[in-house]
């Protein structure tokens, strides 16, 4: 049987991770930000940790609408990563 987390002490894998977590976060802010001088899947990968690990609801929320809006931009791009040619058609 496990501690429960919040009486569990914290390692230090578990603040490594957080501090990994964080200077990922940064760095898809920094690209999400300058959104004309990066490659839409640059901007794709930002936008998808920005969702998955950033801490304001907006945050998350914005990076969904972008990532909507690049889906939008190119739509043909999601039928041509399939691998049954008789749906691409």
């Amino acid at each position: 049987m496990s501690i429960p987390l919040p009486f569990r002490k914290r390692n230090t894998r578990d603040e490594i991770r957080q501090e990994w977590i964080e200077e990922r976060l940064h760095e898809a802010r920094i690209v999400v930000a300058d959104v004309v001088h990066h490659s839409d899947h640059l901007l794709r990968m930002a936008c998808n940790v920005l969702v998955r690990h950033s801490q304001t609801p907006t945050e998350r929320e914005d990076a969904r609408i972008l990532l909507v809006i690049l889906e939008a931009k190119s739509p043909g791009r999601i039928d041509r990563n399939r691998s049954d040619p008789e749906v691409r058609r």
